[in-house]
């Protein structure tokens, strides 16, 4: 099965060509709120190296959020069409769940701007906490390996390589049965900050 891979929904741009369980060709660089500028330049870049024609792909995968407002539409917008007019498949994941990448013991965390943040806890793929919006104050990482905006905790950023963890969720792709009805995943809020 041929994939194409994309996450536009927070601060990277990410497109990787996956066949079957190698990384044919990906690109993936900080270039938060201009996805939209950069993406079919980069569409084109994997494509090329990867000597692929957009036709012959099987399926699509994107995250579907939490992240930014914009850049989650991005993604989808271009499944949505895709898998119309190829036809193809399309998959989804949730945004942290593939930052997670399948490691062990892993708090992810986005900066959902305003102190709070988005965070999802896994382990080896596994969903240990559903992913939230907390208030930064109610973290509490402190038995786990922290992977994204960690600064805002008082740890270091740390990014996965994203066409890597892509491949390494796969088995956690989501497939979409009515792409018409594809939505962002939006989180609620935490009990507190809706206090």
């Amino acid at each position: 099965m041929l994939t194409l891979c994309i996450d536009t929904a927070y601060k990277y741009l990410t497109c990787a060509l996956i066949k079957d369980n190698e990384i044919l060709s990906g690109v993936s660089y900080e270039c938060f709120k201009k996805q939209s500028e950069e993406l079919f330049v980069a569409l084109n870049n994997v494509f090329d190296t990867a000597k692929i024609e957009r036709k012959d792909i099987d399926s699509i995968c994107i995250t579907e959020g939490p992240g930014s407002y914009t850049g989650t539409r991005i993604a989808m917008t271009l499944a949505k069409t895709m898998g119309e007019t190829l036809p193809c498949d399309v998959y989804t994941i949730s945004t942290l769940r593939l930052y997670a990448a399948g490691n062990s013991n892993t708090m992810v965390i986005m900066n959902a701007r305003a102190d709070r943040a988005y965070v999802g806890i896994y382990n080896n793929n596994e969903i240990i906490e559903d992913d939230k919006v907390y208030e930064v104050n109610e973290i509490d990482c402190k038995d786990y390996n922290v992977v994204g905006d960690g600064a805002l905790i008082g740890k270091q950023d740390f990014y996965p390589n994203i066409p890597e963890a892509f491949l390494k969720t796969k088995e956690q792709w989501k497939k979409v049965e009515k792409i018409a009805f594809l939505v962002p995943k939006y989180l609620k809020e935490s009990e507190s900050y809706l206090k």
